[in-house]
C-alpha cells in the first residue's frame, strides 16, 4: 500500500517555495519572485545550476560564499539564514530604489510590499513590475524581455 505526502507532493509543484539546508545555511527559494536574473547561477555555479535536481547544492560551498551570493539577488526570490554564527543578512538604514534600463525597479532595505490581494510581503529585497505587464504584480516576473519593454519609449518614462 503506498501513501503519498500531501505536503511533499505541493512542494514539488512550480510556484512552491523550497528550503535546501546543511548545518550551517538555510536557503529559501520563492519561484513566484524569481525573474532569472541568474545572479546566482553565475556567482556560484558550483552551487546553483538550473540544470540539476535539486537545482541548489548548499554542500558545494561555504555558508559565506553561498550568503555573499544570495545578497546579489535582486528580487529577493533567493534568502538565507545563517546557522553557524556567521552573519544573516543586513538591512540597509535606508531603502533604495535603483530602475533597471528596459526592466524592473530593484528595491532593497527592509520592505513591507503590499499585494493587490492585501498579502504583505517582507523583503529585503525585491524587483517590482515597471513595464505594466507581470501577471505577478507588483512583482516583475520577466515580461518586460518578452514584450522588448524600453524606458526610452515607455509612457511615462524618461
Amino acid at each position: 500500500m503506498s501513501s503519498t505526502n500531501p505536503s511533499i507532493e505541493k512542494r514539488k509543484r512550480p510556484g512552491v517555495a523550497r528550503s535546501y539546508r546543511n548545518e550551517q545555511i538555510e536557503v529559501d527559494w520563492e519561484p513566484e519572485l524569481c525573474i532569472h536574473a541568474a545572479y546566482c547561477l553565475r556567482g556560484l555555479p558550483q552551487v546553483f545550476d538550473r540544470n540539476r535536481r535539486p537545482w541548489v547544492m548548499v554542500d558545494a560551498a561555504s555558508a559565506g560564499e553561498i550568503a555573499a551570493t544570495i545578497m546579489q539577488c535582486p528580487t529577493g526570490a533567493l534568502r538565507f539564514r545563517r546557522s553557524d554564527g556567521g552573519p544573516q543578512e543586513p538591512l540597509p538604514e535606508q531603502a533604495t530604489i535603483e530602475a533597471r534600463p528596459n526592466g524592473p525597479l530593484y528595491l532593497r532595505g527592509n520592505l513591507h510590499i503590499v499585494d493587490q490581494d492585501g498579502t504583505v510581503h517582507e523583503l529585503p529585497r525585491a524587483a517590482l513590475c515597471r513595464c505594466g505587464q507581470s501577471a505577478n504584480k507588483p512583482f516583475c516576473d520577466g515580461t518586460h524581455r518578452a514584450i522588448h519593454f524600453n524606458t526610452s519609449t515607455a509612457p511615462g518614462e524618461g
